[in-house]
């Protein structure tokens, strides 16, 4: 980069928000009760918008220099998630304990207190989670910190002290320019994260993990949205499949419709 970043020449800090979520070919059961989904054999993976965030995290390490840090939040099975984006070319990760699922202001507020520590230039999330589909945590997070923000990006240039997003909105694509530091969210279109070979699996089992328990982080961890009751959708009504205007009539005097 031409403009010093940090105070360093041609460096940039990064930081990667990556979510344990369920993986999206499970089957998903409700409790009994109600009060929530059945987790008991369900396989687990990264969030797919975060994977590819941590793929432009690695790319723009790789054009620029500096650190890529990797930062997850939920219980110590995470290690699992991050060990993937490790392999990927992230250089340490961070794990925040915390028990129970965590509304996205809170998940945003336990974010405030890890960039406060960490310092980035950059934050790079995906632009929502495939569990609850909020796209909540990277607006909320930017807003917290003041900084700018960039979100739903499916290009990303780096110069100097700013970064050039392209990000898809309704009937096309809008370019903006944020200052760093600064909050983007990834988008599909954004990039395909690359295949990870064997030793890099070897290698990131080396690499380091801190883990800190949400409680030292001295926030409010009080949900501000609860899930009161879960239910599996009504099925749908039958549908026909007609083939001539008369069959149509038929259905309707069958269904006491009358035209």
């Amino acid at each position: 980069m031409n403009v010093p970043v940090n105070g360093k020449e041609d460096t940039v800090k990064i930081l990667v928000t990556v979510k344990r979520v369920t993986d999206a070919d499970s089957i998903i059961e409700i409790k009994p009760d109600g009060s929530g989904i059945d987790l008991s054999g369900i396989q687990f993976t990264i969030n797919p918008f975060d994977e590819i965030a941590v793929e432009e995290g690695v790319r723009i390490r790789e054009a620029h220099g500096g650190t890529l840090t990797v930062v997850s939040i939920g219980s110590e099975n995470c290690q699992n998630e991050i060990r993937r984006a490790l392999a990927m070319g992230a250089d340490r990760g961070i794990l925040i304990t915390a028990p129970g699922e965590l509304d996205s202001d809170t998940a945003a507020r336990i974010l405030v207190k890890v960039v406060e520590k960490e310092q980035p230039d950059i934050i790079l999330m995906g632009k929502q989670a495939i569990d609850l589909d909020d796209n909540q945590v990277a607006q909320l997070l930017a807003e917290y910190l003041r900084w700018g923000q960039a979100c739903f990006a499916t290009r990303i240039e780096l110069t100097g002290n700013k970064v050039v997003v392209d990000r898809e909105v309704d009937g096309g694509i809008e370019v903006v320019e944020v200052i760093l530091p600064c909050v983007i969210s990834a988008e599909l279109r954004l990039n395909k994260p690359r295949h990870i070979p064997l030793p890099a699996i070897f290698k990131a089992n080396k690499k380091q993990i801190d883990m800190f328990s949400v409680s030292e982080l001295d926030i409010d961890t009080a949900p501000k949205v609860i899930v009161q009751n879960l239910e599996v959708p009504a099925k749908p009504k039958l549908c026909y499949i007609l083939e001539t205007v008369s069959d149509l009539l038929e259905v309707l005097k069958k269904n006491g419709i009358t035209t």
